[in-house]
């Protein structure tokens, strides 16, 4: 769940773990990817745009960002904090049992770092999309350097993506291992499928230039353009486990960590699987003469590998939903959170949701997500699109009717009532109401 997902991978011990076979690598990946049994924990990670109180439009210099972090670090969370590399800032829950127990933690945790952000004349903005120009990295590090001259290869959306970007991601569990409404053979084709709605209906990142002009989601677009095969999902038609191997290991490798101080180079097209093979001697096709000679892959690079993977619905060992736009307001953030977990985790909304899935199938097309047409429609219309408009109303439906039963606060299923009212009934996201720029609307 959010907080073990988002902990930093152990620091690199060379000689410390043998070196991984081709077999014993699929092994690993295959009993990682699904953990699972009985849904009952839930998390949720927020990502906020850190903004100035009184020039909401007006680039934060650096020190005073790294100022305004380090009081938020200093805070008794139950959340963790972390940073993303624009200055990004990220809570992460503990995993929780209920409803309640995420939505009240994170609430708690996000009035204490409001409070210290606006001593400093700081605020929180949930947009999916940062509109302020040049965009800045903050954080520098062997990770991000690397993920940077990576991106650099295909074009600008890598430092969109890192610098200027933030979402609401929902964790839920994996589901039972036997077929069934719960099961995560199941959960994890809905997933696909109702992630175009959730795009739809959350919608936050609207774009009025640029490549993604008139999209209600350039998020989704940025996320879509950063990597030939990185961020996309595997094929649905395979078997979950089997799919999600095949895809992790046919990927190109990001970086390869070095203990030495040096860069986190990687040779050029090298997928996983390459390295694997090559075992520890020539990188290149068949060890042709001039390829570098790498040092075996352990374990641990295989699930730092993992880490810089970032498909619409990412399997780690829970279910990580990584397609929603992050919210407007104080509290928009928890209406994404208690949809999802109502949809996959309350056996009849989950039903309902099969169903409005159901409809959408034909629609999705044999490209995997985020490039077939289903998603591309979500990601430019929204919920302007009225197949998706459909969907999304029996959803919102299904959910609203969950709430009660998963012991949701009268707080929560207000909220999400409202949301319905506002949005989703009729057709709107919250990119419809058109904030052209950052002009202090929806910052808290």
């Amino acid at each position: 769940m959010p907080q073990d997902s988002s902990a930093p991978p152990a620091p690199l011990a060379p000689g410390a773990s043998p070196a991984l076979s081709e077999t014993a690598a699929e092994d690993l990946v295959h009993g990682i990817c699904f953990k699972t049994g009985p849904p009952r924990t839930l998390g949720a990670e927020l990502e906020w745009l850190v903004l100035d109180a009184e020039r909401p439009g007006a680039t934060v210099p650096p020190d005073r960002l790294t100022a305004a972090h380090d009081a938020a670090r200093a805070l008794t969370l139950n959340s963790r904090l972390s940073i993303e590399p624009g200055g990004q800032l990220e809570l992460s829950s503990a995993p929780a049992a209920s409803l309640s127990g995420c939505v009240d933690g994170l609430q708690a945790d996000l009035t204490a770092v409001r409070t210290a952000l606006r001593a400093r004349g700081l605020v929180l903005c949930g947009t999916g999309r940062d509109a302020r120009r040049p965009l800045r990295r903050l954080l520098h590090s062997p990770r991000y350097d690397a993920m940077e001259i990576y991106f650099d290869r295909t074009g600008p959306a890598g430092r969109a993506m890192m610098r200027a970007s933030a979402s609401v991601q929902v964790c839920v569990d994996a589901g039972y291992e036997e077929p069934g409404p719960l099961g995560y053979g199941r959960r994890w084709r809905l997933a696909h499928l109702l992630g175009a709605v959730f795009v739809a209906a959350f919608a936050n990142s609207p774009a009025h230039e640029g490549p993604y002009a008139g999209w209600r989601c350039s998020r989704q677009g940025i996320w879509r353009d950063i990597d030939s095969r990185r961020a996309l999902a595997p094929p649905l038609d395979a078997e979950p486990r089997a799919g999600w191997t095949r895809h992790a290991l046919d990927t190109e490798v990001m970086c390869l960590r070095s203990s030495d101080g040096g860069p986190w180079t990687a040779p050029r097209g090298l997928t996983f699987r390459d390295w694997l093979r090559s075992g520890g001697g020539a990188a290149g096709p068949d060890g042709t003469p001039g390829s570098p000679v790498l040092r075996a892959p352990t374990a641990e690079d295989l699930e730092y590998h993992l880490t810089t993977l970032f498909p619409p619905v990412r399997p780690r060992g829970h279910l990580e939903f990584r397609m929603i736009d992050a919210q407007p307001g104080d509290d928009g953030w928890l209406v994404p959170v208690a949809v999802v977990h109502a949809l996959f985790d309350d056996p009849e909304a989950a039903e309902v949701a099969y169903r409005a899935a159901k409809a959408l199938a034909d629609a999705h097309g044999p490209c995997p997500a985020p490039r077939n047409p289903l998603w591309q429609a979500a990601a430019r219309h929204g919920l302007a699109d009225p197949e998706l408009r459909t969907a999304a109303a029996a959803c919102f439906r299904a959910a609203a009717q969950a709430l009660p039963r998963l012991g949701a606060s009268r707080h929560v299923q207000d909220a999400v009532g409202a949301f319905n009212e506002r949005y989703a009934l009729r057709g709107r996201c919250p990119a419809d109401d058109d904030r052209r720029q950052l002009t202090g609307t929806g910052a808290h």
